[in-house]
């Protein structure tokens, strides 16, 4: 996997932590740096960890869709793009735009913004990748992208995020078209 791929890999991975920093910002008003910096933390944390357990599960079942892998990973990566496109066109829950400093009510959400990185690992099973290497740009990205989005969520608002979350999930759509043509052209 080329650096270019692991980039818009781990930008699309960040995308929806972006979003739920951006809503948490903007539910908090002000958002300290404190609390920008530890919702990074959390949300970094977690996306580096989720794609590594995917992988894991991924190469246990490997040996046994050796044949469809990429279809699989073309599969993955469509499926979640997609649906992150589709949660963008879908109208803001009010009690996700409400804010909550609990570590477990962040904890939570980062689990749940997750999920779509573990499905991704999943995928990264099937393809010649340094997992660790690709995990820690997602952590790093997520990182970043979650603390600046508590930062800057009061002035931005939920118009971007959801820009945002459309570029996300045609950056992982377009990635697992690419991956889908490298394979039939080797």
């Amino acid at each position: 996997m080329s650096p270019t791929s692991i980039a818009i890999l781990a930008i699309g991975m960040s995308v929806d932590a972006l979003i739920a920093a951006v809503g948490r910002g903007a539910g908090l008003g002000r958002a300290r740096l404190a609390e920008a910096l530890r919702t990074g933390l959390v949300f970094g944390a977690v996306e580096t960890i989720t794609p590594m357990i995917g992988w894991a599960a991924g190469v246990a079942a490997n040996r046994y869709v050796a044949a469809v892998d990429h279809w699989i990973a073309v599969g993955l990566l469509a499926l979640v793009g997609g649906r992150m496109i589709a949660n963008a066109f879908g109208a803001p829950n009010a009690e996700e735009a409400r804010s909550d400093r609990s570590m477990f009510t962040l904890l939570a959400t980062a689990i749940g913004t997750s999920i779509d990185a573990m499905v991704v690992g999943v995928s990264l099973a099937f393809l010649d990748v340094n997992i660790v290497l690709v995990a820690l740009t997602i952590g790093l990205a997520t990182f970043l992208m979650s603390t600046c989005g508590m930062i800057a969520g009061r002035l931005i608002g939920p118009g971007l995020g959801r820009i945002a979350e459309i570029a996300g999930g045609l950056a992982l759509i377009g990635l697992g078209g690419s991956i889908l043509l490298s394979h039939l052209l080797a």
